[in-house]
């Protein structure tokens, strides 16, 4: 059941999408219809293949780095309250630029490689991780914890046998939320300069008005996130066991 309803979902919104084409009569150039995109697929398979491998690595390598980053800041916060005062304002700061107006300088500092577009994706990601993370080791159960005390639990340990499993719903939370914006990061750092990935393929079919090839690498865009989103997510429920489903 659980491949049933995708599938049928998938064909719904297909479906939905030739009946637009068919009945606007819109012309290919503006909006091709599904068949013309899976020709293009299939047709450009393999540097599809090679540009997807590159923006899945990015995003990927953006998860990586940016949930290490977003698990360490938090600790630090929670173990060293003082370094919160300064850090908290930056990280605010940090979400409040548009990630267009950062993603030329990291280009610039970190170079047209994959570094700058997995420095876009740990942008976006770091904060949702670290926020999630740090609010949910501040709601630890209090009574839990003045009972942890009073048996002369030494902080370290109220930190990892207490703290960190109340905390981990919240940082669940956070995860799925960055897995689902984690592929912006990569594509816009694409988009203002690349060589490679999916949204430099993008760029490049829509300079030559070859949209069906646009459409093609959108549709494995989608599908790539959809498949790091679910990895993610049952990640996360595998973690959390205890809770019920």
């Amino acid at each position: 059941m659980k491949i049933v309803r995708p599938l049928i979902l998938l064909l719904g919104l297909t479906g939905l999408w030739q009946l637009v084409v068919t009945v606007t009569g819109v012309p290919a150039y503006i909006l091709p219809g599904p068949v013309p995109v899976l020709k293009a697929m299939a047709n450009q398979y393999q540097p599809l293949s090679r540009h997807l491998l590159i923006t899945a690595v990015e995003i990927g390598g953006g998860l990586l780095i940016g949930t290490l980053l977003g698990v360490c800041c938090a600790l630090t916060m929670i173990l060293l309250p003082i370094v919160k005062r300064w850090l908290l304002p930056v990280l605010v700061v940090s979400q409040a630029i548009p990630v267009f107006a950062l993603a030329p300088i990291l280009v610039l500092w970190l170079g047209y490689g994959m570094a700058s577009k997995i420095g876009m994706a740990v942008l976006i990601i770091f904060f949702p991780v670290t926020s999630s993370f740090y609010y949910g080791m501040q709601r630890a159960n209090p009574e839990l914890l003045e009972l942890a005390r009073i048996m002369g639990g030494r902080p370290l340990a109220i930190l990892r046998w207490i703290v960190i499993p109340s905390a981990l719903p919240a940082f669940g939370s956070g995860l799925r939320v960055a897995a689902a914006v984690a592929p912006i990061g990569a594509i816009v750092g694409e988009w203002v300069g690349s060589s490679s990935g999916l949204g430099y393929y993008m760029l490049h079919a829509n300079a030559r008005m070859q949209v069906d090839k646009m459409f093609a690498a959108l549709a494995l865009l989608a599908l790539l996130s959809l498949a790091i989103y679910s990895i993610i997510d049952r990640g996360v429920t595998l973690l959390l066991f205890w809770e019920e489903k």
